[in-house]
């Protein structure tokens, strides 16, 4: 029986829909302090869902954003805060063998590689992310990385740990097997392929640009994953600004979702789930659709 590692969806857009707070730019990071408890809601939701891998709500809790938001001391209190949440959410729903990823996202903002900076020069930020969660950690996820020296510098930072790396990068909308940056998708893993990470993924990006590029992953001599987002594009976000003026396909179903990560997973990816607009009842659908096909979850 083949084996599929399934995480969790988009945190930072469920709560978008169950929050009382209106966006603010350290979106997923300000829910957290003030109402931890839908945080913990939509882990556990997650979980029941199907999913044995979840994320760390620190995708906004870099210390570059948090500087720039005139509150950097928070950095280490959100670090601890989401890993207790996650660690509460697997206890409330009874599931011990739910495993949990560190996240290594881009430093500066989502979908603006034109701010990263070298290799070099992002390599100590993502030291001191990973060096605050290893301890509670299983693995590190590096995700929706628009260049490559966010995904050099981010994989170096968790193989560092000693913890399995996986590297996900997100491509631009228009289907040219490049990331955001413009960079080729292949000059990415070439820059990976002399180091020692657990798997490459791509996500964050359109379900149909995921299955037209997936073979260059598969290509490769590493595990391959994909987990898409449900936008119906994305333009490249103000600093400072939300997602919330982007908007949410309205054909992507549940049924409709797991049917692309369902046709990757028979491409031969190996670990699947969601990213931005993945809620819960995909990956349930997801869960399910596996299971029918034969495949254990993991």
């Amino acid at each position: 029986m083949t084996q599929v590692i399934l995480k969790d969806g988009g945190t930072g857009q469920e709560l978008i829909k169950r929050s009382s707070m209106p966006p603010h730019p350290l979106w997923s990071a300000k829910v957290m302090m003030e109402e931890s408890e839908v945080v913990q809601g939509v882990h556990e939701d997650f979980i029941r869902a199907g999913a044995r891998v979840i994320t760390l709500n620190t995708y906004s809790a870099t210390p570059e954003r948090l500087e720039r938001e005139g509150v950097p001391e928070l950095f280490k209190p959100l670090q601890n805060t989401a890993i207790e949440l996650v660690q509460s959410a697997r206890d409330a729903v009874g599931e011990s063998g739910v495993r949990i990823a560190g996240c290594l996202p881009p430093l500066h903002g989502s979908y603006r590689p034109d701010l990263a900076l070298s290799h070099d020069d992002l390599l100590p930020a993502y030291q001191e992310i990973a060096a605050a969660q290893a301890y509670a950690c299983d693995m590190f996820l590096c995700e929706t990385l628009s260049s490559v020296a966010e995904v050099t510098a981010a994989a170096q930072a968790g193989i560092e740990t000693g913890l399995p790396t996986w590297v996900a990068m997100t491509l631009a909308d228009d289907g040219s097997a490049t990331l955001r940056s413009g960079e080729p998708l292949v000059a990415a893993l070439d820059a990976l392929s002399g180091m020692d990470h657990a798997g490459v993924l791509l996500n964050c990006s359109k379900p149909e640009v995921i299955t037209a590029n997936l073979g260059a992953l598969l290509a490769r001599d590493k595990p391959v994953g994909a987990y898409a987002n449900g936008f119906t594009g994305i333009d490249a976000l103000e600093i400072g600004g939300t997602v919330s003026e982007l908007k949410a396909r309205k054909d992507l179903t549940p049924e409709a979702y797991a049917d692309f990560a369902l046709g990757w997973v028979k491409l031969g990816a190996t670990f699947t789930g969601g990213c931005c607009e993945v809620g819960p009842a995909h990956i349930s659908a997801l869960a399910q659709k596996l299971g029918a096909e034969g495949y254990q979850v993991i």
